[in-house]
């Protein structure tokens, strides 16, 4: 999540016990248990935890995964207008905001003056979350699937957003950031080395916020979905603050719909979900429902952004718009006729991203999900449908799709201080702590999906410090999350250790039952000059981060780590991406399990690649060779200057900042990071 974005507002009130409390049990047991603060080290580094690491996990790739080691040294922070990458690599600029995606957009103009039309036909803005899909197989050919978190209106437009005397947006300009939106797919292809973007290709499409999306799963169809564009309930339009992301094993591309309560407004009474969810104020983000009443103006494309009831039921105005919204949003890259498709069993939020478990055949499929927010929740969701290792290669990738994401159970995570966790279900059935069903709270499982938030609350879920992107490790099926950070923490916890959590953490857990689960922490950020209470992991000036945020295993077993800097490490380097190997790590416990960062292997977390000023590194992808690995960089200050991303903008001279991908490779043609 972008802090542009984001706000410090606190919208859970539950009293449930926070992670930071059962974190701080967690250490004080532990402490107490194995003898004093030594023993506690000792914890933190692996050498006496098991639950995350049992054998039974493991698989036949293990021998070949857990060789794999890191052959290039830690770089040194960077605070640059430019890319900094580790020796032997070089990082070049790819599909950067406006690129032309077919001949009806004319060429990105560096002074802002491209139309609504354009954007609609090019690359949008402020690139997140991103997936790279192979065209037969091929490491030099494939699709680039890439989120658009949100706009930059200064950069968007030739002298940013304007008024009129009403205070009302034009209607060109409006549409350019709707347009701006969304997700692109993108064809690309590496020829003579250098990758790039194939322009008409048929397969390049764009979903805006203007979009026409299906609705799948409990919601659709009710009447929480009715509105005078879907009478029916079937369908939305548009998916917005597209952040992380994630991929299905049958070949599909997930989007996650983040920090869009802002984009709409209710001058009216708010509803439960709306007042959970926050940001139902007076006014929108970017003040689109002004634009209202234009007599261009389509299906309420404007007006639909106004949430408030003024008419006799949901068919006379936009009250049930944003129910439309908040989901993982599914979509059929190789299709370019289907429709995107809202999958509302995995939960109503602010989603960062999606990930699947481990598979086994005739087993459920699981993913994982996390809510970014203070205090908010973890959650699984587990289909009712068993896998079938055929259905990787369905002919009907969106069916596929709909046999194991639209019927199941919702679980949220709750963190206990033994280092255990339970999954509560989410179902018109499941007792909640004040001892009535969340049936008799939600009425059916549709307004329990509305109103994720609130039923995790009432069956006691534990508050998290920003729960952000997942990870599943290919060698063992362990799950790895960032919890990015929680200024406004006040009490610790045995997940969330840390009072005042500025610079966040990475959690580890695996499953040891239907319902259960065993957690501990991989890795503490921190200031490398931070006392020892706060620089848990033993981090160094190579090292160092803050607020962990994008999080992904490559097919190796390589975790890579990027971050949202915050807090002063912001004052050292600017964000970072950083690479370990899990199950590399030097295995010291009798027992043989995959030890969490300590001041012992501190050393074996590297930083790979740091981005220009004002920057979010986030988004990650590879070809499947390994040979390229892509990252996204989103809002740079004054950057690219040219396709070489790591050439720093010259003093005295500015550029209109593109968002941009930035592909790596090995000057040897290698395979990265090793």
């Amino acid at each position: 999540m972008s802090k542009a974005t984001s706000n410090s507002k606190i919208y859970n009130q539950s009293q449930n016990e926070p992670f930071s409390s059962v974190l701080e049990k967690n250490l004080s047991r532990r402490t107490v248990v194995r003898g004093g603060m030594f023993s506690a080290m000792a914890l933190l580094s692996g050498l006496t935890l098991t639950g995350c690491n049992s054998d039974d996990n493991n698989d036949s790739n293990d021998e070949v995964l857990e060789s794999i080691a890191l052959a290039f040294e830690s770089i040194a922070a960077s605070r640059t207008d430019a890319c900094a990458i580790a020796a032997g690599y070089t990082a070049s600029i790819l599909a950067p905001w406006g690129t032309p995606l077919n001949s009806t957009a004319s060429a990105w103009d560096a002074d802002g003056n491209n139309t609504f039309t354009d954007q609609l036909n090019a690359v949008g803005m402020n690139h997140d979350g991103m997936h790279f899909f192979p065209i037969n197989g091929s490491s030099d050919d494939g699709l680039l699937v890439v989120n658009h978190e949100y706009i930059e209106q200064y950069a968007l437009h030739p002298a940013g957003a304007t008024t009129d005397a009403s205070g009302n947006r034009p209607v060109a300009e409006v549409r350019k950031e709707i347009y701006a939106h969304g997700v692109s797919v993108i064809r690309i292809q590496r020829i003579d080395g250098v990758w790039q973007v194939i322009e008409n290709d048929a397969l390049n499409r764009r979903f805006t916020s203007d979009t026409v999306i299906d609705l799948a799963g409990p919601v659709a169809g009710t009447s929480y979905a009715i509105t005078p564009f879907s009478i029916d309930g079937t369908k939305t339009r548009g998916t917005n603050n597209n952040c992380g992301n994630g991929y299905t094993p049958w070949g599909t591309y997930l989007t996650a719909e983040e920090n869009w309560p802002g984009y709409f407004k209710n001058d009216g009474t708010k509803t439960e979900d709306q007042i959970r969810l926050g940001d139902f104020g007076t006014s929108t983000r970017y003040k689109w429902d002004t634009a209202a009443g234009d007599a261009t103006e389509v299906d309420g494309e404007f007006t639909r952004w106004n949430v408030t009831a003024t008419g006799a039921d949901a068919t006379e105005d936009y009250r049930n718009e944003a129910n439309g919204f908040g989901y993982i949003v599914e979509i059929d890259p190789f299709n370019a006729d289907a429709r995107a498709v809202k999958r509302t069993a995995l939960g109503r939020v602010r989603h960062e991203n999606a990930v699947f478990g481990k598979l086994t055949e005739g087993e459920p499929v699981i993913f994982y999900t996390g809510d970014d927010a203070r205090f908010e929740y973890i959650y699984k969701f587990v289909s009712d449908a068993k896998w079938d290792p055929a259905d990787a290669n369905s002919s009907d990738p969106l069916a596929t799709g709909s046999k194991y994401m639209d019927a199941g159970t919702l679980y949220v995570a709750r963190f206990d201080a033994d280092g255990t966790g339970v999954w509560l279900p989410l179902t018109t059935t499941s007792v909640a702590t004040d001892g009535k069903t969340l049936g008799l709270h939600f009425g059916t499982l549709a307004g329990i999906i509305i109103n994720t938030r609130g039923a995790a609350d009432l069956m006691g879920a534990t508050p998290m410090d920003r729960p952000e992107w997942g990870a599943v490790s290919p060698i063992n099926g362990d799950v790895y999350f960032t919890l990015t950070n929680n200024t406004k923490r006040t009490e610790a916890n045995a997940a969330n250790p840390r009072i005042d959590n500025d610079y966040g953490h990475i959690i580890r857990w695996s499953e040891t039952g239907a319902a259960a689960f065993e957690w501990e922490i991989f890795v503490f950020g921190s200031n490398d000059g931070a006392s020892a209470d706060i620089n848990l992991s033993g981090l160094t000036d190579l090292n160092e981060f803050a607020s962990p945020d994008g999080l992904s295993f490559d097919s190796r077993g390589i975790l890579w780590i990027e971050t949202d800097n915050g807090s002063d490490v912001a004052d050292d380097t600017n964000d970072q991406v950083l690479a370990v190997v899990p199950t590399s790590l030097p295995a010291t416990a009798a027992n043989g399990s995959t030890p969490v960062i300590s001041a012992d292997n501190q050393a074996e977390i590297r930083r790979f690649f740091v981005g220009p000023n004002g920057c979010e590194v986030t988004g990650v992808a590879y070809s499947p060779d390994n040979t390229s690995i892509f990252f996204n960089i989103q809002h740079p200050g004054n950057w690219p200057y040219t396709t070489d991303a790591a050439a720093v903008t010259p003093d005295g001279t500015t550029v209109r900042p593109r968002a941009s991908t930035v592909v790596i490779q090995k000057t040897d043609g290698g395979k990265i990071g090793v």
